[in-house]
């Protein structure tokens, strides 16, 4: 942490420290038995075990004390920039919904931080606001805010791009914003953007009657995806007006790889008209049956034309042999190689679940073999051939975090746990999804495999499918792989160009 905080400094960056925004451990009870503190509920799946943490009451004098001293603490320890950031409600229902509550917490929250340092300003997620909206009525939006003098917080509009809360809160009620990118959700591999709304989205928020609007921000939960996305809201922090996104991508593809080349440009402008381009509220969780518990009521629907993705496909593989000494370009024909992969899943996918529905076995045995047996180890090997998409860098790096053995066992089963099933029991399944070698081999079609074969087994025997055996079944090939013990390779193998080139000449559409 120090050392994060000087080199931020050392770039002029402005540090944010968290301040206390009310919750305390149980055992705080068992020391000051009488302070006034409330079990808040569970979060999302998990149950009381991981979470239900215990929440303050803001009128309890502990509160400042306790508010007032970490942060004082904290300030010791790194200096300050005074801008802290607290999240009270964060995907948590308040105890009331009464305006005077609300308000209260905000101010106890504030005085807290003003206790230890009289110029503090709060930043605060707007998250919660967009989250749960029935609880969020616009009284209940202004108290909050107005617990804390005007100009004294900042909120971060998080999900600007999709579900901006500035335009139904009059600007958040008077008080400073940054229109926010959320953009990606779980850091999923998958092409995705919103190109027309970042484009436009911050110059309508600086219009906006009354504006509060004082920045740009880019909040992804996962990066190393999708870089066009965010080089570009990053460019559009210095403009004036929208730009012309076809000629600037155009560009892009030339900084990117060095050289201009017309097969690359063109490849480019056909990924941003298609999965650059989702209009409407778009929520960016990869929903591709390839990296989701195989089901026979699995979501297909794509926001663009697949055929775009195949065609820009075979624009930069046309584009090798002028880019192929580029990293970035192999990078990118990973990445597209990948996405027309991800899509000829779904194909096979609904020729599995047609040929089961009409009892075609030759045809289910058919499919199903071509996906286990050829599409998904073709896709694990061209992954495993670049070092960004390795499971086994992902494991190293979880590893090299550790002080010993031991340590280094447990970092490599939360960083097997987190990209799978993200709690004990899949509490949060595959909501971090990555395409990587190894991981596609050893995870997703040892689970596509299990669903055929059980598919099969039902045909035969003439019993009916049921999803709930299946997946008391799958879930222990899935637990399996997170206790496999099996080291996977941080090096790439295998030659990039003419992986993707052989996928192409077998299953370009």
């Amino acid at each position: 942490q120090y050392r994060i905080v000087e080199r931020m400094r050392s770039l002029g960056m402005t540090t944010v420290l968290p301040a206390f925004a009310g919750h305390v451990p149980q055992g705080i009870l068992r020391v000051f038995p009488r302070v006034n503190a409330t079990r808040l509920g569970h979060w999302s799946h998990f149950d009381c075990t991981y979470s239900c943490i215990y929440l303050l009451d803001p009128e309890d004098p502990m509160f400042q004390v306790i508010g007032t001293l970490f942060l004082k603490e904290l300030i010791k320890e790194f200096g300050t920039d005074h801008i802290y950031s607290a999240d009270t409600f964060n995907e948590m229902t308040p105890l009331s919904s009464d305006p005077a509550y609300l308000s209260r917490v905000s101010n106890a929250v504030f005085r807290s931080m003003t206790g230890a340092d009289p110029k503090a300003l709060w930043l605060m997620q707007g998250w919660l606001f967009q989250h749960q909206p029935d609880f969020w009525q616009p009284a209940q939006v202004r108290a909050l805010l107005h617990g804390v003098p005007l100009g004294r917080m900042i909120v971060l509009d998080l999900f600007a791009e999709s579900k901006p809360v500035y335009q139904w809160t009059e600007s958040f009620y008077g008080q400073p914003f940054i229109w926010c990118m959320l953009h990606n959700f779980g850091g999923n591999h998958g092409l995705f953007g919103t190109v027309e709304a970042i484009n436009h989205g911050p110059f309508a928020a600086r219009r906006f009657p009354n504006s509060t609007m004082v920045g740009t921000g880019l909040v992804p939960e996962g990066i190393e995806q999708n870089d066009m996305v965010y080089e570009l809201m990053n460019e559009l922090g210095w403009r004036q007006e929208p730009l012309d996104l076809p000629s600037w991508v155009t560009r892009y593809a030339e900084r990117r790889y060095g050289a201009p080349n017309a097969a690359a440009g063109g490849a480019w402008r056909l990924l941003l008209r298609s999965v650059y381009n989702c209009t409407g509220v778009c929520v960016n969780h990869n929903r591709s049956p390839l990296v989701r518990r195989p089901s026979l009521h699995m979501d297909t629907e794509l926001w663009y034309n697949a055929s775009d993705v195949y065609e820009a496909w075979r624009l930069l593989l046309s584009a090798g042999a002028e880019l192929g000494s580029s990293p970035t370009f192999l990078y990118d024909l990973v990445d597209v190689t990948r996405q027309a992969a991800q899509q000829l899943v779904s194909d096979y996918y609904l020729s599995i679940r047609q040929a089961f529905q009409s009892h075609a076995l030759p045809e289910l045995l058919t499919a199903g073999g071509v996906l286990v047996y050829d599409l998904l180890p073709e896709l694990d090997s061209l992954l495993s051939s670049h070092s960004l998409f390795l499971l086994g860098r992902w494991l190293e790096s979880a590893r090299a975090m550790a002080t010993s053995d031991r340590e280094a066992e447990q970092y490599e089963l939360n960083a097997r746990n987190q990209v799978t099933l993200w709690g004990p029991s899949g509490n949060i399944l595959d909501y971090a999804n990555k395409q990587l070698g190894g991981l596609v081999l050893d995870y997703y079609s040892v689970r596509w495999s299990l669903f055929v074969s059980v598919l099969v087994e039902s045909l035969n025997s003439g019993r009916p499918f049921h999803q709930d055996q299946f997946n008391q079944a799958v879930f222990q090939v899935e637990r399996g792989f997170i206790y496999n013990k099996k080291r996977y390779p941080a090096v790439p193998a295998g030659d990039t160009m003419e992986i993707s080139r052989k996928l192409f000449l077998k299953y370009y559409p």
